[in-house]
């Protein structure tokens, strides 16, 4: 399988085994295909073509649709022209198809041919059912700007006075992207999300809170593709009481079942976000399929929404850990304790690595964009794990303190300074992260020290007020 010049337009390789007899081929193969590559399209409707003589030219159209084209019988040269809103649009990609070979075409994407000789069986495996009500946006197969090379002249072709008289490129309306929609937009991430998918429909709590699964059940979702969830109960300490137990479940876990369920009915492609917590801390670093452990309340219920999450068919988790973005967070924190002439005591037995919330945004763009198989995807920054006390130590040296300032104390020797009254929340004491099941898709986790940089460059510096330490611990996720 190999990519080409149109993003998401793949080519696929097909084994033939044949004899005197003929030949036989496995033209989807889910699971083999998946693995391969291939976006896990879920394809619904099988039409075929028969084109009886050399030269019949069909196209140049692009459907709301996902299809794998491929040949029964016979030659072809295929030609696809990107007719997606962006900066691809109008890039050409052409190719000679026979029985070994199939391609991936992406919706927006249009789709033309060209039989080679007579008796050509042309097929479409398609991820939604024809409609005449379908949009559909047409290209005229001899555009001069994309300038197809027609090996039979279209002069000579045979060509339907309907394909005749589709407009050139100049004329063409983008086919705007898939409709997302983005929950909890208000929150860090969100935000992140916000500047990432500016076409986005934004929802924020005040418009449907997560934790009422009759509000999730009835939030207009109607013409959405994609449904991002960044919205989630992150007090992990509060989630250890009575009332915060309830919250955290509800929000983490019910909310997601019901988004999942709405998911599987209506076919769009939820996006949903987890934490290292679900796991107990034990491990040198947790890849995707580790089994969850997770120690506290909060976890639990992350831990359940994976499960929830998982049951959509089309689904991406993206497990990550120690967020940054705009806000409250401990990066902030440790920033303004270093500008106000505060010397902290910070917990070193916590080893893991940031993850910005910019970052995540890109990663979740890649997914989509690129077709990545579904399902549970590591994402965090790469490099060395560090604890929180080193984390801090480079903060301070980058406000211009000295390194030493900041304490290094055991987890239980700061929870012996917080006020007795307050629910704690087991903490894993390792939370790395496998990152080479999202390297293998092609994106690159940005380098921890590095993003810590360049988010410290982007700080104001700390007004000198209060001089006493903060009391709420700050590696915790609401901070984040």
């Amino acid at each position: 399988m190999r990519g080409t010049a149109i993003p998401g337009l793949l080519v696929v390789d097909l084994v033939v085994h044949g004899d005197e007899r003929g030949w036989f081929k496995e033209n989807w193969q889910r699971a083999k295909m998946v693995v391969a590559g291939l976006p896990d399209f879920g394809p619904v409707q099988q039409s075929i073509s028969y084109n009886a003589a050399a030269g019949v030219t069909r196209g140049i159209h692009a459907e709301p649709w996902d299809k794998l084209v491929s040949v029964g019988h016979g030659r072809v040269f295929c030609a696809w022209v990107d007719l997606r809103e962006g900066p691809g649009f109008g890039a050409v990609h052409t190719e000679v198809l026979d029985e070994g070979r199939a391609v991936f075409v992406p919706r927006g994407v249009a789709n033309s041919y060209q039989a080679l000789e007579e008796d050509v069986v042309y097929s479409y495996l398609v991820n939604d059912h024809w409609s005449p009500e379908a949009s559909y946006t047409m290209l005229n197969l001899a555009d001069e700007t994309v300038a197809i090379e027609w090996p039979i002249p279209l002069s000579q072709a045979q060509i339907s006075a309907k394909d005749e008289h589709h407009p050139r490129l100049g004329q063409v309306v983008p086919v705007a992207a898939p409709e997302m929609v983005v929950l909890g937009a208000g929150g860090q991430l969100g935000q992140a999300l916000a500047a990432q998918f500016p076409g986005a429909r934004l929802v924020g709590r005040d418009e449907v809170d997560l934790a009422d699964p009759a509000a999730v059940a009835d939030l207009d979702l109607g013409g959405a593709q994609v449904v991002i969830n960044a919205a989630a109960h992150t007090g992990v300490d509060a989630a250890e009481s009575p009332e915060g137990r309830r919250a955290a479940w509800a929000a983490n876990a019910t909310g997601v079942a019901a988004l999942a369920r709405r998911a599987a009915r209506e076919g769009f492609t939820l996006v949903h976000y987890s934490s290292d917590y679900v796991f107990d801390g034990t491990a040198e670093a947790y890849c995707e399929d580790d089994a969850v452990a997770p120690l506290g309340v909060y976890g639990q219920a992350k831990a359940a929404g994976d499960l929830a999450a998982s049951v959509a068919p089309r689904h991406y988790l993206l497990r990550t850990s120690w967020v940054i973005g705009q806000g409250g967070n401990f990066v902030r924190t440790m920033a303004s304790l270093a500008d106000r002439g505060i010397s902290p005591r910070v917990v070193d037995d916590q080893v893991g690595r940031l993850t910005f919330t910019d970052d995540l945004a890109r990663a979740t763009a890649h997914l989509l964009t690129a077709r990545a198989p579904y399902g549970t995807y590591n994402l965090t920054c790469s490099g060395e794990p560090a604890s929180w006390a080193d984390l801090a130590k480079v903060v301070f040296a980058h406000r211009g303190r000295d390194a030493d300032d900041v304490t290094p104390v055991c987890t239980q020797d700061y929870l012996s300074g917080m006020p007795s009254d307050q629910p704690i929340s087991p903490r894993p004491a390792r939370s790395v992260l496998a990152l080479d099941k999202i390297e293998a898709t092609g994106y690159s986790p940005t380098d921890q020290i590095t993003g810590l940089t360049a988010y410290l460059e982007g700080l104001e510096p700390a007004a000198p007020a209060d001089t006493a330490p903060p009391r709420t611990r700050p590696d915790d996720p609401q901070n984040s």
